[in-house]
């Protein structure tokens, strides 16, 4: 029987390549984004499913269609997140505020309505970053950004604390990978085939419930 995921901002960059790679290693995957609309991969088991985090009532919207459905969930990949304030040396409200809404309160509350859903043994990865490292922190700049990932990873923590006894969960810094989520990303080292490519040979070879891994340098992270 297939193994299903459901990976989250699956319509381009790191979670298109994520998906693509997952459809081709057998599982079933549900991929989300904002409009719901995401290229055709061309193949039957793959489905799209519309997500906006930032929105309550669209997280609700969505955990229903996978319960009426009676999904169950092998492999989820929080992998949906937004950083409007990369580059910028200070917050700013408007950016703030949308940042914490996607990247913490909307990715927490579709985890924890999920958690049913998810069969023993059950794999969570939320895709972080070494931006939210307090011990690799030397710069100023992306502040929203940096504490949405610091809070990520303290809620991947407690999480992994709170269910280690029937689903495994752990933080991956996907590397600099080349997406439109910053300016400078078409300079970034990887590729996003690349970073999922690494991403996946941890998932399967060294993922370890409550883990900060690093797929670039492949090496686990200090919080």
């Amino acid at each position: 029987m297939k193994k299903q995921a459901i990976v989250t901002g699956a319509s381009k960059g790191i979670g298109y390549a994520l998906t693509n790679d997952l459809l081709n290693k057998g599982y079933k995957i549900i991929g989300t984004s904002r409009s719901g609309i995401i290229e055709d991969f061309g193949n039957k088991d793959f489905n799209s499913l519309s997500l906006d985090l930032s929105k309550p009532s669209s997280i609700n919207n969505f955990v229903k269609q996978i319960e009426n459905g009676e999904i169950k969930i092998d492999l989820l990949i929080n992998n949906a997140g937004i950083g409007p304030d990369l580059g910028l040396d200070l917050p700013e409200i408007n950016t703030y505020q949308s940042t914490i809404d996607v990247n913490v309160k909307g990715t927490v509350l579709l985890t924890e309505k999920l958690l049913s859903s998810i069969v023993n043994g059950g794999k969570i990865l939320n895709v972080s970053s070494k931006m939210g490292s307090i011990n690799h922190c030397e710069n100023f700049d992306s502040v929203a950004y940096r504490m949405s990932k610091s809070a990520l990873n303290m809620y991947t923590k407690i999480l992994s604390n709170r269910i280690q006894n029937r689903i495994s969960v752990a933080a991956i810094h996907p590397g600099w990978v080349q997406t439109t989520i910053s300016k400078n990303g078409a300079n970034a080292r990887l590729t996003p085939a690349e970073s999922s490519s690494r991403i996946l040979e941890y998932l399967e070879n060294k993922f370890e419930n409550g883990d900060f891994w690093d797929a670039e340098d492949n090496v686990k992270l200090e919080w």
